[in-house]
């Protein structure tokens, strides 16, 4: 009957069935249906219908709507290459034999809502010009989408892949939404383009997953996605903001080489397999934050032009982390073995992340190499000041199991770390300084001697009323530190240094923690902050030779200046004998006696007076006695002088000792 019905609507031209209005809903095609290259030039409507047989659709035209809702193909569906010009629906049509779609193309909007492909479902290179909808659709056998091309919006919500999904090579320029999809089989989208949003959100990957080399021009959303089998992003390319929140990847996790143009989060990930994001580049921020590694994670060498976020993160594997990025964020972090970071341009923020095994933060001064000998691009920092790495404060962290290496420590806040004797600082680690240049307070002046000083203290003195220029007031995340908190943080990295046996390294945390001793107004009695002072004023607490060798010399020059006017006699004393001759011949016995020293009334100031002097004061500084007669005065300035001298050059020899010493 069907065939006599198409002959007698055969085209005498092209000998291709026309049909104008096709109404076939509910009918029955008992045998193989054969429609192929046939034009339905108005609205065709199969609802309900059965093809027991296979349905041949190959090259069919349909200039109007398209009404497959609920259809049955008992058989094979074949509408390869045939052409939609309307609106074509396949709404709760069910497919038990293999349905093929390739090189179709759809003008209109096509809908597949909850349609079920029992068999294989090919639509490889189809081409859909409207929108599409696989919601809740089943795909019970392999579904081949390859090099398909989604030119409006293509939607999978709540679609169920029973087998394999290719999306090879597929193009989507509109909207790509999986939400809620489910993966059995593998997922293949290697080489797709996404030019439009595209998301993953609560997606189920319960197989391997392979986006290798595709591209995602725009927001891209894997949230809540759950990895069962290997996930692959090998050079693939996000020119949108990318997010992994709350994805689970349970095996492995590859990310070799991909290319992040904005944003990508990975916040409260979980990386239960490998984790390799080796060669990535991130040219805006990559957020980890509070993502967790399990079992193995290979964070780079890549490259972040933003700022690498991984506060909250656990790590409970070894990891090796290589970062050439602006910025490292790792407040909260938790190692629960042992870890290694190699940086380049960072500025790292630790504050209270906590580690049980050693933890080494290192300044790499090369760029990056990759395995096969390349080295990592960086042209993304290209405009960076410079490739030292800061550390920006470790406030909370217990350091006795943290390594620092060729870092600046200029800008750390060191206050609240516990611990601190027991940090290790190798290579060349540096610190803040003082101003360099003589500043006036008021009618004094007052000059720093150079010499490593924390990043708080210098936020202290900015505080003052009365501030001298050049220290640092703008310390990111300081809070009010006064020198009853200072000074056993000083004491602390003194201790650092001395058992790491760098005794002058030492001498300048010393220097610090007695300055902050000096300034506690709360914790030191006047006595002892007077006592401290006066340390301070005499040999800069036995750390300050030169201080101590002018306070000599000017004591020296007092001595021989009051020596001269005071205490050298006016002539030397001379002996005389006195004695009584008894009246005839007879044994005389005389008295010698000195004669007491006369003060000085001439010129005082002389050249002989003055090496008289300078001999009475150099004996003096040696506990010496001069051996010269001096005037009552000048007794009592020598013992001053033999009191006061000997201490300040013993000050002088220990701050040269404590500068010189291993």
């Amino acid at each position: 009957m069907l065939d006599a019905l198409l002959d007698a609507l055969r085209d005498p031209d092209t000998g291709d069935p026309r049909l104008g209005v096709a109404r076939f809903r509910s009918a029955t095609f008992q045998r193989d249906v054969g429609f192929r290259s046939a034009t339905f030039q108005k609205w065709a409507d199969f609802g309900s219908a059965t093809f027991q047989g296979n349905a041949g659709f190959r090259l069919a035209t349909f200039e109007g709507d398209a009404g497959f809702g609920s259809a049955r193909f008992e058989g094979d569906a074949g509408f390869g290459s045939a052409r939609f010009e309307g609106d074509a629906s396949f709404v709760s049509a069910t497919f038990e034999g293999d349905a093929s779609f390739v090189s179709a193309t759809f003008e209109g909007d096509a809908s597949f809502v909850s349609a079920t492909f029992q068999s294989a479902a090919s639509l490889g290179w189809a081409a859909f010009q409207g929108d599409v909808k696989f919601e809740s659709a089943t795909f019970q056998g392999d579904a081949v989408f390859g090099g398909a091309d989604f030119r409006g919006d293509a939607r999978f919500g709540l679609a169920a892949f029973e087998r394999n999904a290719r999306f090879g090579l597929a193009r989507f320029r509109g909207i790509a939404s999986f939400w809620l999809v489910t993966f059995h089989g593998d997922a293949w989208f290697r080489s797709a383009i996404f030019r439009g949003d595209a998301s993953f959100v609560s997606a189920t990957f319960q197989s391997d997953t392979d986006l290798e080399a595709a591209t995602f021009s725009d927001h891209t959303r894997f949230d809540r996605a759950t990895f069962f089998g290997d996930a692959r992003f090998v050079e693939a390319t996000f020119r949108g903001d990318t997010s992994f929140v709350s994805a689970t990847l349970q095996s492995n996790a590859n990310f070799l080489g991909v290319t992040f143009e904005r944003d990508a989060k990975f916040e409260s990930s979980i990386f239960q397999g490998d984790a390799t994001f080796v060669s990535a580049t991130f040219e805006c921020d990559a957020c980890f934050e509070q993502v967790g590694f399990e079992r193995s994670a290979s964070l780079g060498p890549l490259v972040c032009a933003g700022r690498v976020k991984l506060s909250g993160a656990v790590f409970g594997c070894p990891v090796t982390l290589s970062f050439a990025t602006r910025c490292l964020e790792c407040r909260r972090t938790r190692w629960s073995s042992t870890a290694e970071l190699r940086l380049r341009y960072a500025t790292v923020d630790f504050a209270h992340a906590v580690f049980e095994y050693p933890l080494t933060i290192a300044a790499e001064a090369d760029p990056f190499v990759l395995h096969n000998g390349r080295p990592v691009a960086e042209q993304s920092l290209i405009d960076a000041p410079d490739i030292e790495v800061r550390i920006a404060s470790l406030r909370g962290v217990d350091a006795a199991h943290l390594v620092l290496s060729d870092v600046d420590l200029s800008g750390c806040l060191f206050t609240g770390t516990v611990h601190l004797d027991q940090i290790r600082l190798e290579g060349t680690c540096s610190f803040a300084s003082v101003p360099r240049r003589t500043h006036w307070r008021r009618w004094r002046p007052l000059r720093f001697t150079q010499r490593r000083a924390l990043a708080e203290e210098g936020f202290w003195r900015a505080s003052q009323p009365t501030p001298v220029p050049g220290w640092n007031a703008a310390v990111a995340g300081a809070v009010h530190a006064g020198p009853a908190q200072l000074a056993p943080v000083y004491r602390a990295l003194r201790k650092a240094f001395e058992d790491s046996r760098n005794e002058p390294g030492a001498a300048d945390f010393y220097y610090g923690e007695m300055e902050m001793r000096r300034h506690d107004r709360t914790g030191s009695t006047r006595t002892e902050r007077g006592l401290l002072h006066g340390y301070w004023l005499l040999s800069g607490y036995g750390l300050r030779a030169s201080r101590a060798l002018g306070w000599l010399a000017a004591a020296m020059l007092v001595t021989i200046v009051l020596l001269m006017g005071f205490g050298l006699p006016k002539d030397s004393p001379k002996q005389v004998a006195t004695g009584t001759v008894p009246p005839g011949d007879g044994k005389v016995t005389l008295e010698i006696d000195k004669a007491d020293p006369q003060n000085p009334t001439g010129d005082r100031f002389t050249s002989e007076r003055f090496e008289k002097a300078l001999t009475g004061t150099l004996n003096s500084v040696v506990f010496r006695s001069s051996g010269q007669d001096l005037t009552t005065a000048g007794t009592y300035i020598e013992m001053a002088s033999r009191v006061t001298e000997p201490v300040l050059l013993g000050l002088a020899v220990l701050a040269v000792r404590n500068r010189v010493k291993r």
